[in-house]
């Protein structure tokens, strides 16, 4: 056979060309050349126990020379019934019931046509626009690219998208007005949910869906204080559904194991993945209320959704010893600690520097907002391509991290999100921040 020159892949990026990885361990990949490079985004905020863990693959194995596939239409397993105990068990307010899926995508998919369900089962079919918010982002396929609210994803598909309205973000940096306080400001954007919901008809919108802390198209944004206690009063005054995803927020990155815990208020219907199988398997979920549940028992019986892989038993097998040490080693305390020193050392490097207007987040969910001037808060040009040189040069220099262009509007503006693994230690955090110094200077000059 001759010898391959180039890739049969179908990469992201038709004219980029990758390394290999070879192999991980704890917050580290190696490449085919032997060169390490610290995970300083664990990926897409996924591999939030690093690489290599033993425990999980030893759980994976287990469960692999037991039975690696039942199909649900069919079977369930032990590995899916204890994780969603497991779940519940935690789950905030009356979240009752987990429908495992295979990734964040499906899990908001999944949530939209519950949602759409949940009301036809109630007898209330008028019920069918959802609301979110400008500059979220909820996934790639066609109901959550079309929920989510990043123009630049969406317009080559906007013909094929339902409908959705979208509010304001809740983005205190760049929004609030100087004579308001974060209050007032968190409440201001907050009822815009409710002007929507007026101008659609009180009895139209099925439901609200929103990022407790937003990632990847803002870079670790947290809502301000009360904004979610009143958009939870909102949903419930007009009997809207609210859609929490926490696919890249939850799982303990935000230093809770759910990110709205911070908000105190509990959705109908949550979305997760990514660091509930922390990258060594393909999973997601989406929890319903007691209410959603019943309804959907009581009528039709079954829910009319369905993909072959999900609740697969060796990824509920990985996601349930992923849960399980996040838990049982206390792992969220460790996020909390590591992430205050993560912002203390971003705050003294960074903090001062001109090309840096924000520094942002919860828990090993931060993320940095690049300008061109601090004091107007004026972005740099999308001319510049700043975030994909950014990016570069990181990786260059041994550092994954996750810069993005687009953070205002999806065009304007640059950031950096970084989601290091929880086990990372400070003196990782120091290589991490030392390296993305370097890479900023590279590109910024400064």
């Amino acid at each position: 056979m001759p010898k391959q020159t180039t890739s049969h892949v179908f990469h992201r990026h038709c004219h980029s060309t990758h390394p290999i990885a070879v192999s991980g361990q704890g917050c580290y990949i190696t490449d085919q050349h032997g060169k390490q490079y610290l995970d300083g985004s664990s990926g897409a905020a996924v591999s939030c126990l690093g690489h290599g863990d033993p425990d999980v693959t030893d759980a994976m194995k287990t469960q692999l020379d037991q039975i690696a596939f039942a199909h649900t239409g069919f079977f369930t397993s032990e590995p899916a019934e204890q994780l969603a105990d497991l779940l519940i068990q935690y789950a905030p307010g009356n979240l009752g019931r987990v429908y495992l899926a295979s990734g964040g995508s499906e899990a908001v998919e999944a949530a939209l046509k519950l949602a759409r369900q949940y009301f036809i089962e109630i007898d209330q079919p008028q019920r069918s626009h959802v609301i979110a918010r400008r500059q979220s982002y909820h996934g790639n396929t066609l109901g959550a690219l079309a929920t989510g609210g990043n123009q630049w994803r969406r317009q080559p598909f906007l013909p094929l998208l339902v409908e959705v309205s979208h509010i304001a973000p809740c983005y205190a940096y760049r929004d609030q007005r100087n004579e308001e306080t974060e209050v007032d400001y968190g409440l201001r954007v907050a009822n815009e949910l409710e002007e929507e919901i007026l101008i659609l008809g009180v009895d139209k919108v099925m439901a609200f869906v929103a990022e407790p802390i937003v990632g990847a198209t803002m870079g670790a944004v947290a809502a301000v204080e009360g904004y979610f206690k009143r958009i939870r009063e909102i949903c419930d005054q007009y009997g809207v559904l609210l859609i929490l995803d926490e696919v890249m927020c939850g799982m303990g990155r935000s230093g809770q194991l759910f990110a709205c815990e911070r908000d105190q208020i509990a959705p109908d219907l949550l979305c997760m993945a990514k660091g509930l199988g922390a990258g060594y398997q393909p999973i997601g979920a989406m929890l319903a209320s007691d209410k959603i549940h019943q309804a959907v028992a009581q009528g039709s019986g079954f829910f009319q959704h369905g993909h072959t892989y999900m609740g697969h038993p060796v990824a509920c097998a990985a996601a349930l010893a992923v849960t399980r040490k996040i838990l049982d080693q206390d792992l969220l305390k460790q996020v909390r600690q590591r992430g205050n020193y993560l912002h203390n050392s971003l705050v003294e490097r960074f903090g001062n520097h001109p090309n840096v207007g924000d520094i942002r987040g919860q828990g090993l969910f931060r993320g940095i907002e690049l300008v061109a001037d601090r004091s107007s808060k004026s972005s740099l040009s999308p001319v510049l391509g700043t975030a994909g040189k950014i990016k570069k040069e990181a990786f260059a220099a041994g550092l994954i991290c996750y810069p993005m262009a687009g953070t205002i509007d999806g065009v304007q503006g640059d950031h950096i999100l970084l989601a290091p693994p929880f086990i990372i230690s400070e003196t990782q955090i120091d290589e991490l921040v030392d390296k993305l110094s370097q890479s900023i200077h590279e590109v910024l000059g400064q």
